[in-house]
């Protein structure tokens, strides 16, 4: 364990202050250390390998949930990050929308088919700060398109809707658009 996770902060950029991280590894605090390197992953430019190995770990350590955010970690390195504040239509959901991406509704993002119809996107979501969005609840999402470059003419600011089963289930607003890295960052 303290091997995938030294060798994770061996790929963050030289200079990054290291003694919190080294303490954890000292102490065997594999999970706090395991926090520390995915907050740096999110602070500093990271690559697929460096989420890789982190997803290793989180799986070696039992921690499912934290696994998944490497693999989602690793997608956005290689697609881009989108974020979006999601309010989902009270009364259109009986379920909460899971946290981890279980969940890929459809996305009304302006496009139109030659027929004039919505040419809507996939999509997952991922919820952030928290374990699931509730039936009417709002708050910060992170999407994993299918097709990233449909997603390209977006910016913050944009308002998207979702539709699951045929009807309109939400609405997003985007936060942030960050589309891919230079291929040396992948």
């Amino acid at each position: 364990m303290p091997g995938l996770l030294r060798q994770a902060a061996g790929e963050l950029p030289a200079g990054l202050p290291r003694a919190d991280l080294d303490g954890y590894l000292a102490d065997h605090e594999w999970e706090l250390a395991l926090d520390v390197l995915l907050d740096r992953g999110d602070d500093h430019p990271a690559t697929t390998s460096y989420f890789q190995i982190l997803e290793e770990a989180a799986h070696l350590m039992g921690l499912a949930r934290s696994a998944a955010w490497c693999a989602w970690r690793r997608r956005e390195v290689l697609h881009g990050v989108i974020r979006a504040e999601l309010r989902l239509i009270p009364g259109t959901r009986s379920t909460a929308i899971p946290g981890d991406a279980r969940v890929r509704p459809l996305w009304d993002l302006g496009l139109v088919t030659p027929a004039g119809a919505p040419d809507l996107a996939v999509a997952l979501i991922w919820v952030e700060y928290a374990q699931e969005l509730p039936p009417g609840g709002a708050g910060p999402v992170r999407l994993a398109p299918l097709t990233a470059v449909r997603w390209h003419h977006l910016e913050p600011g944009d308002r998207i809707a979702m539709h699951e089963r045929g009807a309109t289930t939400g609405t997003a607003t985007i936060t942030e658009v960050v589309f891919p890295a230079s291929p040396d960052r992948r």
